[in-house]
């Protein structure tokens, strides 16, 4: 399928979605939205799929909001940003949180306002060394949303959280690493090769219990103790049903390699 803002590829079992208006630093329109919304159906409902690699064209990963769609000339009615945020950026982060498979976001160049949250919904974030996030809305006026408010304290801690949405400090890769914000910085020139070698990894393995684990790390955000040990036995019970599960121990009583097909 052919999109005017994103490029869309799946090959051995990754579907990578670029986001593609470098000119623009690939910052967010209406169109973009949709396009990604269609792109990520795709992703959900094709059986070959089994890791998603998000990543942007050019040098930028994504500026956030192209406000070029939210400019206010003098005497016009503000805009409902509320709106804005039901309508497309909520529900584009719960798509990536509840996508039932391992997404990968592969950080090139800035990453900034919305851009700078969208790969924390991710499961694993590469950056490249010259990365860079950026909680820009406080520059605006604006707070941190597609998830910023929620994600940034749980991954930093509140300190680091609130110095980075009040004062809007650029934060290099380097140091989103040593915080644990992301999973790990990488040279330029390896980053598109490093995510590309982790996905092909991921699609390699047991996915069906990799969406699990993924299901169950985020509930134990905020399930009750226990909440989540009903929650491990639930989905233990789901994941001992699987096909990969009966071919993992096979292959590990034969001791030969598992070959696992994702269900």
């Amino acid at each position: 399928m052919n999109f005017a803002t994103l490029l869309f590829s799946i090959d051995q079992g990754v579907a990578l979605v670029s986001l593609n208006r470098p000119e623009q630093l690939n910052s967010f329109t209406a169109q973009m939205h949709g396009e990604l919304r269609s792109a990520l159906k795709l992703v959900r409902n094709n059986p070959e799929v089994r890791v998603l690699l998000l990543t942007g064209e050019g040098r930028g990963f994504c500026a956030g909001q192209d406000l070029g769609e939210r400019n206010v000339a003098p005497g016009e009615a503000p805009p409902d940003l509320g709106q804005s945020i039901e309508a497309f950026y909520n529900p584009l982060i719960r798509e990536l949180r509840d996508l039932p498979l391992p997404v990968i976001c592969a950080v090139n160049g800035v990453a900034a306002g919305a851009g700078a949250n969208l790969p924390l919904a991710c499961d694993l974030v590469l950056a490249a060394r010259s990365a860079s996030f950026i909680q820009a809305f406080c520059k605006l006026g604006l707070i941190p949303d597609s998830g910023g408010t929620w994600l940034l304290p749980r991954l930093v801690g509140m300190a680091r959280a609130k110095s980075l949405a009040l004062l809007g400090n650029r934060l290099s890769a380097e140091q989103a690493e040593q915080w644990g914000l992301i999973h790990r910085c990488v040279d330029d020139d390896a980053l598109r090769d490093e995510a590309l070698r982790l996905a092909r990894h991921l699609a390699s393995q047991p996915t069906y219990g990799l969406a699990l684990i993924k299901r169950s790390l985020n509930a134990s955000l905020h399930n009750s103790f226990d909440q989540q040990l009903d929650l491990e036995r639930d989905l233990q019970r789901l994941a001992g049903r699987s096909e990969d599960y009966r071919e993992g121990v096979s292959a590990f009583m034969e001791k030969r390699s598992p070959v696992f097909k994702g269900c």
